[in-house]
């Protein structure tokens, strides 16, 4: 059974925004993020595993920004409560989770999960595993953990992780109120031959918000 997944901590590598080109003060949202070198270490030999064994073609590049789309569409479906546009996305078996879940959801915490792709503001890969079931079906998985703006009426200390920004455009007279937040999704794809290309939705974690 595999490890809950830990949020993302904050490292070297560094992810902004800022608001239109104003006049007046602006301020700028930095996510800061501390990588492991044995983590790094160790996705890079398992990404090397999967072009050597599975997918030539692979590149976690392309796959960073396939899963960055999935997460924004997947999460404005969440947030709007179109369960069934999910079918194709989301494995059957998180997607009833999801339907229990999301129905009792208030519609603060609701609009929360949607992320829209520009405001996803850091993008980092978690756990990846490689396996074989009994019956020698091979398994990819990917685990993807994204930091997102989202102006969504919460209060001030819910989520307990999430941290909240003032943004500023303008003047001192016009703010933004934004709640810096994560989530993490899984992405699983079946390499025996003959399968479908296709990576599927196999967990989906919004701390605080989707528990």
């Amino acid at each position: 059974v595999p490890a809950r997944p830990r949020p993302p901590q904050p490292s070297a590598r560094f992810a902004s925004t800022a608001g239109p080109e104003t006049e007046g003060p602006q301020r700028r949202v930095v996510v800061v993020k501390i990588t492991s070198p044995f983590a790094w270490l160790r996705t890079r030999f398992y990404y090397l595993l999967i072009r050597l064994y599975f997918d030539q073609e692979f590149s976690i590049e392309e796959f960073t920004r396939g899963a960055k789309q999935a997460f924004s569409v997947v999460s404005k479906l969440l947030s709007q409560r179109k369960l069934d546009l999910l079918e194709e996305l989301v494995s059957a078996e998180v997607l009833q989770v999801l339907k229990e879940k999301i129905s009792l959801l208030p519609d603060s915490h609701r609009d929360a999960l949607a992320a829209d792709i520009d405001a996803i503001m850091y993008t980092t890969e978690g756990d990846v595993r490689i396996y074989y079931d009994d019956d020698g079906i091979k398994f990819v998985s990917i685990l993807m953990c994204f930091w997102y703006l989202n102006g969504a009426n919460l209060p001030d200390e819910v989520p307990g992780e999430a941290k909240v920004f003032q943004i500023v455009f303008g003047d001192e007279n016009t703010k933004e109120k934004k709640h810096l937040l994560t989530a993490n999704y899984e992405f699983q794809r079946e390499f025996t031959e003959g399968a479908k290309p296709d990576w599927t939705i196999t967990r989906i974690e919004h701390p605080r918000l989707l528990e």
